[in-house]
């Protein structure tokens, strides 16, 4: 029976309480509270990085010191690995592949703060930057070469071209979901990792992973730089 002496039975409170929670999940779903979340953190990792950049650029030295080699030394970084596989003409991605490895590696940072989340974490913002390479190296593919662009998806065979042409645009297709899962995995999975080592140990068990976290969302950063430099490469280079 649900009532005994008139008072509701203990599991039906329990299952007040679940279908109350439920509700409160989904009106934070609906008003959109988490993608709140997670846009304020990305302009945080806006903000820092203008303002470190307002502060590089007004103690500019000839000789580089502090900040300044820093940053020299990270964009020079990329900068050579970007010529080294992309020849003299990858110069003109510079912006864009500098900005992501650096927009991303903040905002991956901003996850190891106490009380704050990265966010990548949140699928939209990988989704966001994963449709923005998609198009953008498609458009400099069609600029290059026009309507020629589309024998790059159709293969070397002749006899192929029409197999390869699906084929090529599914894969293609596929590459902004890769870009998406592998970042939105990796930092959600290790922020997961985080907070069960905090809570099963918070000093001897977070601590160490710091370390290791740093590296990782690191890499990740950095693949996904490394992707969008191939995804250019292939998009700028001559068709088979």
């Amino acid at each position: 029976m649900a009532f005994a002496g008139g008072l509701p039975h203990p599991l039906l409170y329990a299952d007040m309480l679940k279908s109350i929670g439920h509700w409160g999940a989904s009106m934070e779903h609906a008003l959109g509270v988490e993608s709140i979340n997670h846009v304020l953190y990305m302009w945080l990792a806006m903000g820092i990085l203008f303002t470190v950049g307002l502060i590089v650029r007004s103690r500019l030295q000839l000789v580089p010191g502090g900040m300044q080699n820093l940053f020299e030394t990270i964009i020079g970084g990329l900068e050579d690995f970007t010529v080294s596989n992309l020849g003299q003409e990858g110069r003109r991605f510079m912006p864009l592949l500098c900005t992501i490895f650096l927009f991303i590696l903040t905002m991956n940072y901003i996850g190891l703060v106490p009380g704050c989340d990265a966010p990548t974490a949140n699928i939209n913002t990988p989704v966001a930057m994963a449709v923005i390479v998609f198009l953008y190296y498609n458009f400099v593919g069609i600029q290059k070469w026009g309507a020629g662009y589309i024998k790059h998806f159709m293969g070397p065979v002749p006899a192929l071209a029409p197999l390869m042409l699906v084929l090529e645009i599914v894969s293609h297709c596929a590459r902004p979901l890769s870009l998406t899962l592998r970042l939105f995995g990796n930092i959600r999975g290790e922020e997961i990792v985080l907070i069960l080592m905090f809570m099963l140990a918070p000093v001897l068990g977070s601590l160490p992973m710091y370390f290791l976290f740093i590296l990782a969302k690191t890499i990740q950063a950095f693949i996904f730089f490394m992707l969008t430099m191939l995804y250019l490469q292939g998009s700028i280079e001559h068709a088979h």
